[in-house]
């Protein structure tokens, strides 16, 4: 089955050190419509460490989906592309998301 673009919308994320593992993570960012807890799966490489530190801001395609009526998370697949945010690209990015939720 082909993947359906109109799912998929741009999301600003970071990385974060998990307290519990000590493991890097991806979280969405505030201000959007999802909660910074929920989970984000990725492709790894946006968790490596040694590519990008803890604290690094991407923007990714995602969609928010669910395993079998689990928990919601949003799911970015592996192959598609990824932007690394600097400051002022995030809070236009923000500034642009919330203007067009009015």
């Amino acid at each position: 089955m082909a993947r359906d673009p109109w799912a998929y919308r741009d999301v600003a994320v970071e990385s974060f050190i998990d307290p519990r593992s000590g493991a890097l993570r991806i979280r969405p960012m505030a201000g959007q419509a999802y909660a910074t807890s929920m989970r984000v799966q990725c492709a790894r490489t946006l968790r490596d460490p040694d590519l990008y530190p803890a604290g690094t801001r991407f923007l990714i395609r995602a969609k928010l989906t669910d395993r079998q009526g689990g928990a919601p998370y949003l799911y970015a697949h592996h192959g598609d592309a990824v932007k690394v945010l600097a400051g002022r690209e995030l809070e236009s990015f923000l500034d642009e998301y919330r203007r067009r939720r009015i």
